[in-house]
């Protein structure tokens, strides 16, 4: 029996109509007389009656089938008595008396309930991915997805650009995370690289001519997870030419505007404001900043550079910085709750955590001592304290007091409920800085890739003093979460070859790793820039989740294995000698 109609399609307009539907049983009710189905496809419910008076031998099979067995059923639509209509399905008012049913696929019973707001632990999840994705919260996020990769699609293929793929098996980079290998068989001995990103191959499409490109790419990265990475991920991936950051920052915020109202049918008010690096890392302690509540992070250093606390003073004294944060109304915390926040600033780097409570008769405090009247009033001034406020401070290198005081703003906020979740709150962090330095490697790293531009009016600081060069960079942030990233490219071989060697990259290597894109920079390449969503991170926002395999079809566990399939696993004898491999104890 082939189905005529799916679930939703069917309404008061076919009372009457003879139908034939396919799916899943979801719910069974026995009522003696009569029993009622709950039948579910992909596209949502319909009730369907049973009725041995309609037909003897579908009411008998009806008594004996159980939830998840995948039945045909044919018969009649009728309206559903008014006292028995269901106002929250789309079908509610309509049933289907069966005439005729036949199993095509009976269902053991299902290791949890196929229902939302289930309570059962994730790797159980993921090594049922398969029924889990039968419930309608899992289905509603695929395909939200889906929705979200089409409006991106028809969005830029409205602006020019061309989707064209690039290659899986690539060559090995030196820079960035580790990469995933890949053994060839006609090539012993020697491997191929799963792509982190298309970054060069997308360039190389500028030097091409094509001027816009996309792809909705896949990217392998070898690295330890959290709630919002993967081993392999999905990214939009775009690149133009002849275009500068201005350009970039239009078209993507009319793409988000078009991916949220579309999507979700949220609006977004574009331009996003944006905010320099420094500034972000000064005031809220990260690159990413969520500015959905305020608890800004205070510069004090000038202020407590000569006092007689040693753990300030001599924190100035090392180049450090002090910094604090006003965390109001939070006078009230106990002891146990401050010194809880003080262990985070220990496991977040810190050596400890000062703090004041300002009360409105005395300050309690450990270091309050340590402080003139006159040193204190200036300090309580330049923080706005008031008596029920908590100060909490930080003394260390800018990058270390950034770190600590910037998980302990967040904290706050989740503590204090200042988080409204209803707003969606779009940043650009610009002016990045091109390089770090790397204590252990003792050398320079890109903070973003090596292909990054310089600010043109920092190139001479390239000489000079690399560390405080800008680089033509910028993420999107949306709600503390950086939702994309991307630069305007260096295009010129020169130029390229200078970002090699401050990163201790030697022009033999060089040659070896990347030879084939700086000599495509001689053959006139265009200037050029891009950005890459994590539409996995984007759609876990979207959906309203904590975790980025909710949005995926058949992702991996955060030990980046799967469950279902056992992936990794062994592989023969026969196998490894063909690629002439031998496994060694790590």
């Amino acid at each position: 029996m082939k189905r005529t109609h799916r679930t939703t399609e069917l309404d008061l307009q076919n009372v009457g109509e003879k139908v034939i539907l396919n799916g899943w049983i979801n719910g069974r009710r026995d009522h003696g007389g009569l029993i009622f189905i709950d039948l579910r496809d992909r596209f949502g419910l319909i009730q369907i009656v049973f009725s041995p008076e309609v037909d003897q031998e579908a009411f008998h099979l009806a008594e004996q089938v159980r939830n998840e067995y995948v039945i045909a059923v044919k018969g009649k639509v009728c309206r559903r008595p008014q006292e028995t209509e269901n106002p929250s399905l789309k079908t509610g008012k309509i049933e289907v008396y069966v005439e005729k049913m036949e199993v095509l696929s009976a269902a053991r019973t299902p290791p949890f309930y196929i229902e939302n707001d289930i309570e059962v632990d994730e790797n159980l999840r993921l090594k049922y991915r398969y029924l889990d994705l039968r419930r309608p919260e899992m289905r509603d996020n695929l395909i939200l997805r889906h929705r979200v990769i089409k409006i991106m699609r028809d969005f830029l293929d409205k602006n020019g650009f061309l989707e064209i793929e690039t290659p899986m098996l690539t060559k090995s980079s030196p820079e960035g995370a580790r990469d995933y290998l890949v053994p060839s068989r006609v090539h012993p001995g020697q491997f191929y690289a799963l792509p982190q990103s298309p970054q060069i191959f997308k360039q190389l499409l500028m030097v091409a001519g094509m001027e816009q490109y996309f792809q909705i790419a896949r990217c392998f990265r070898d690295e330890d997870l959290r709630a919002d990475r993967q081993p392999e991920f999905t990214q939009l991936d775009m690149e133009m030419s002849f275009i500068d950051e201005e350009d970039i920052f239009t078209l993507v915020e009319q793409l988000v505007q078009d991916i949220f109202g579309q999507g979700i049918g949220r609006r977004v008010d574009i331009p996003f404001p944006r905010i320099a690096y420094d500034e972000a890392m000064k005031k809220y302690g990260s690159d990413k900043p969520d500015l959905r509540f305020g608890l800004e992070i205070q510069d004090i250093t000038a202020i407590v550079k000569d006092v007689d606390f040693k753990v300030f003073s001599a924190a100035v004294q090392a180049g450090g910085v002090v910094r604090a944060i006003n965390a109001k109304t939070c006078a009230s915390f106990t002891r146990r709750e401050i010194d809880d926040l003080g262990k985070m600033a220990v496991q977040n780097g810190a050596r400890g955590m000062a703090w004041i409570v300002v009360t409105e008769n005395e300050l309690k405090s450990p270091i309050a001592k340590f402080f003139s009247p006159e040193k204190m009033q200036e300090l309580l001034a330049a923080l706005k304290a008031q008596p029920g406020d908590l100060l909490l401070f930080a003394a260390d290198q800018p990058e270390v007091v950034a770190r600590v005081l910037g998980n302990l703003r967040l904290e706050l906020g989740k503590r204090l409920k200042l988080v409204d979740e209803n707003i969606l709150n779009f940043i650009w962090v610009v002016d990045f800085p091109l390089l770090e330095y790397d204590q252990e490697e003792k050398r320079y790293v890109a903070v973003h890739h090596p292909f990054t531009s310089p600010q043109v009016t920092d190139y001479a600081l390239l000489d000079t003093n690399p560390g405080a060069v800008k680089a033509r960079a910028y993420d999107l942030i949306l709600n503390g979460t950086e939702i994309g990233g991307g630069s305007i490219r260096i295009h010129r071989r020169d130029w390229q070859e200078k970002m090699f060697s401050l990163l201790n990259i030697s022009p033999e290597e060089a040659e070896d790793k990347f030879g084939y894109l700086l000599e495509a920079f001689q053959y006139g390449t265009p200037p050029h820039g891009g950005i890459a969503f994590g539409i996995d991170r984007l759609l876990m926002i979207m959906a309203g989740r904590q975790s980025i395999r909710d949005v995926m079809a058949f992702p991996k566990t955060q030990s980046a294995s799967c469950p279902m399939t056992e992936a990794p696993s062994p592989v023969s004898p026969k196998q490894l000698r063909e690629l002439a491999l031998k496994i060694r104890e790590k």
